[in-house]
């Protein structure tokens, strides 16, 4: 099977957006690949024995392959693809359906899960996926010596929480394979959504064997063990990795692709010449080309469970301060943002979970729960002068806004910068980090002001309030409210669906008030996609999925 020479095209795609700049504008970005046939020898040579490999940017190197601890989209748009849980959402909705396990039950009370794993699963080492690997992964998540960020995706699991925080033990956490085929797993409370859960990659098994003996098993395809549509068979750090089709997957006659190399094309400019040059089959479009392709014949739009935002560190001046946190979020045009700089039609956040939820009373979550956060500078100006005088501030202490090194990103934080200087007098200082330095720096609550995102992941409210809950590792702000906590754990409890609802609108109402964050927009998963890929599914609250992708 022959492959993209990547380091050569990104060189030749490089010079070209360069060369494009040079003469100042786009004109060489009209979509036009009239005269490329010398660029796209290499895709032509990638096909010409009939295989199919389907080309994607993946624009970062996954931060890791190794389900509990990659926790962002760079990993999963990739582990989604090598590796599969208990359930997969389904093609055509995102509803789970079975995927290693072929059936379960639910108790009466809705407390016990007893899963089925079908006989045909196997790993990518030729060994069978038993329901042992499932419980070892589960108490793995939930292992503080594991620390994963996403360690709370476990909790859902009686006894994972106080494991996790060290007040039990692994044998309390209530998941036990009761014989090779057949996982038992008890649940703090009832959740009507767990065969949900179960499909997000936080909670994909790991060959227990292969991790026992290699705690680097994850970082090379000689080592790597998945159980997915595709296995990993190249790797070459920043620069690409390449899956092909998994013969022994249960489902492999649903694989149409023969693999997909993920291409890490951090510049959207250089991806874009390489989409251009038929070098790339899947990208992001570039923010300043946006109003115009966001219409175009390729751009595919998907809704998308997920928001941009940015995190204070409460714990640091000057934002330990409600009033002057709350300055900050409200001097700050959201909706600029998306008509002048991402202009991919975004709806503005007016409160913090995303809008769409279906309400069990009817309707959607928003409609219930009431707009929260508005954009009023002159309210503003107001609370950074009340904020200042609590503090017996004569000058704001400097303040730098951190983000990841992307272009979008810097050209939003440009834009919130000037935006903090017309609207309330503030110099704020930009610093942008490599993904993997910001991410560290983020979480161990090192940066004052920065930009953030999240994605969902399985199809309830909850998915976003339980990130800002006490010591969460998704929280990365410092902020602690009893009030939120204890709404949280009751909306967790609660058996009534519209009362869930209600407790869950009160959390939110309390959350946006106290202005941990400041809330940007809501996403849409806008990305150029040629017209021979078809089937390439994208769903609200999940992960990118080439299962059942083709190029035609």
């Amino acid at each position: 099977m022959k492959k993209l020479n990547t380091k050569l095209l990104f060189t030749g795609a490089l010079a070209a957006s360069m060369l494009a700049a040079g003469c100042g504008g786009n004109e060489n970005a009209s979509g036009n690949n009239e005269g490329n046939d010398a660029e796209t020898g290499n895709n032509q040579e990638a096909s010409s024995d009939g295989d199919k490999i389907l080309i994607f940017n993946n624009s970062e190197e996954p931060t890791s392959l190794d389900p509990p601890i990659g926790n962002d989209e760079y990993s999963y748009s990739i582990l989604n693809n090598v590796m599969e849980g208990l359930t997969r959402l389904e093609k055509d909705e995102p509803v789970p359906e079975p995927a290693m396990a072929e059936e379960w039950d639910v108790s009466d009370d809705g407390l016990v899960y007893t899963f089925y794993l079908r006989e045909d699963a196997y790993w990518s080492n030729g060994e069978p996926v038993t329901a042992e690997d499932f419980e070892y992964s589960f108490k793995r998540l939930a292992d503080p010596e594991t620390a994963s960020p996403a360690a709370h995706h476990s909790y859902w699991i009686a006894g994972a929480e106080a494991f996790n925080e060290g007040e039990g033990s692994e044998d309390d956490m209530m998941v036990e394979a009761l014989d090779e085929k057949t996982l038992e797993v008890t649940l703090e409370n009832p959740v009507d959504f767990f065969e949900s859960i179960v499909a997000m990659p936080q909670l994909f098994p790991v060959h227990k064997e292969t991790v026992e003996e290699n705690e680097d098993w994850a970082n090379s395809p000689d080592t790597f063990v998945g159980n997915g549509p595709f296995v990993v068979s190249e790797w070459e750090n920043d620069e690409y990795l390449f899956v092909t089709k998994n013969e022994d997957y249960w489902d492999a006659d649903t694989v149409n692709l023969d693999g997909v190399e993920y291409v890490m094309v951090e510049d959207s400019n250089t991806a874009y010449q390489l989409y251009q040059n038929d070098e790339v089959h899947i990208t992001d479009i570039p923010s300043e080309m946006a109003g115009e392709l966001i219409d175009g014949p390729e751009t595919a739009v998907y809704p998308r469970s997920g928001i941009e935002f940015q995190r204070f560190n409460v714990e640091e001046e000057p934002f330990h301060n409600r009033n002057i946190r709350a300055a900050f979020a409200k001097a700050i045009n959201a909706q600029e943002i998306v008509d002048y700089i991402t202009q991919e039609n975004q709806p503005v956040m007016t409160g913090y979970i995303f809008d769409d939820f279906a309400h069990p009373a009817g309707g959607t979550y928003r409609e219930h729960a009431g707009d929260l956060h508005e954009f009023d500078p002159d309210e503003a100006q107001q609370l950074l002068e009340q904020g200042m005088e609590e503090e017996g501030y004569d000058t704001l202490p400097e303040v730098t806004l951190s983000y990841n090194t992307d272009d979008t990103h810097h050209t939003v934080a440009q834009a919130v910068q000037e935006m903090l200087q017309q609207n309330l007098g503030v110099e704020v200082t930009l610093e942008n980090q490599e993904w993997a330095v910001f991410l560290d720096a983020q979480r161990d609550l090192e940066l004052q002001y920065s930009r953030s995102s999240f994605l969902g992941g399985y199809n309830d409210p909850m998915n976003y309030l339980d990130n800002f809950t006490t010591g969460n590792p998704m929280n990365r702000t410092g902020w602690s409210n009893e009030e939120y906590d204890q709404l949280v754990s009751e909306a967790l409890s609660e058996p009534d669906p519209e009362t869930r609802f209600e407790l869950m609108a009160e959390a939110e109402r309390v959350f946006v008030e106290d202005y941990a964050i400041v809330p940007l927009y809501y996403y849409n998963s806008t990305f150029l996609e040629k017209p021979e890929v078809t089937d390439v599914v994208r769903h609200p609250v999940g992960f990118v999925e080439f299962k059942w992708a083709d190029l035609q």
